[in-house]
């Protein structure tokens, strides 16, 4: 599934393409994704400018005069760019199902295999919408800080794996950035959560602000089907530390690194260097 960082790429794909440009017609030809594509969207969106393009925790969020397109990429979901002279000559695949083509001939294109994401319009403030009422701070915002997260997982009896995959607590810390920011900051991902200390919270704050950044530099992850804007797979998976790698030795101590699963999810870690 693309994670946060895989989005914010996808996110600054985009962006200089589509911000301040006018929609002149969409294309649906498969509406069943995990919500039904509205029929009406290619009414309400002709006509109307982009005037911004934003990300909150793993949806995108399409600004226009009359309310927000939001689109999450699901589980194999991507978006993808065509930039003028391009878009007549480029014939859309099977798991093509959305293309939103702008005056200038740009033209973006949503394409999901396993149809699990969604695209969505809405007409109310974002904060407003059912999807995004109860998100926790964004990772890399002032919000989300030492003090913050030791207060939330103070009552917390779950392991600190599970709270950092809680959009509740923080959004966007998908498995492989808990199982990597977690290996980097010594803690091991059983430990319940509540028995982490303020400093133990600063370490782990910073960690995953680090994890998260490196991930956006280097493009994200390639997991399953991902691809960013221009079609090109993330390099991150190629620094994991832990992440997928049961039974070889740990980087910085040698053990043999270990699996197990903590919320149906795999979970790797160093029984050494992770107390």
């Amino acid at each position: 599934m693309p994670e946060l960082p895989e989005v914010e790429t996808t996110l600054r794909g985009i962006e200089p393409h589509i911000q301040g440009q006018t929609v002149q017609n969409i294309t649906i030809r498969q509406p069943k994704l995990r919500w039904p594509v509205s029929p009406d969207l290619p009414s309400i969106l002709q006509h109307q400018p982009v005037l911004s393009c934003n990300r909150r925790a793993k949806y995108l969020l399409i600004r226009f005069p009359t309310g927000i397109l939001l689109i999450h990429l699901g589980m194999s979901g991507s978006l993808r760019i065509f930039t003028d002279g391009l878009n007549q000559t480029v014939q859309a695949g099977k798991h093509d199902h959305i293309d939103i083509v702008f005056t200038n001939g740009t033209l973006l294109r949503y394409h999901d295999p396993r149809r699990f994401g969604a695209m969505l319009w809405f007409s109310g403030a974002e904060e407003h919408h059912p999807l995004l009422q109860h998100l926790g701070p964004e990772p890399l915002s002032d919000d989300f800080n030492a003090a913050y997260l030791h207060q939330k997982i103070s009552n917390q009896q779950r392991a600190i794996k599970t709270a950092l995959m809680d959009n509740a607590v923080v959004v966007g810390v998908g498995n492989i950035y808990a199982n990597e920011s977690l290996f980097k900051s010594g803690i091991s991902p059983l430990r319940p959560a509540r028995s982490l200390t303020l400093a133990e919270c600063t370490l782990l704050v910073g960690n995953i602000r680090a994890v998260l950044q490196r991930a956006i530099e280097t493009g994200g992850s390639t997991l399953r089907d991902f691809v960013n804007s221009d079609g090109k797979s993330g390099y991150f998976q190629q620094e994991y530390t832990v992440y997928g790698r049961q039974g070889q030795s740990c980087l910085q101590c040698g053990t043999e690194i270990m699996k197990t699963t903590i919320g149906q999810r795999g979970t790797f870690y160093c029984p050494i260097c992770q107390k």
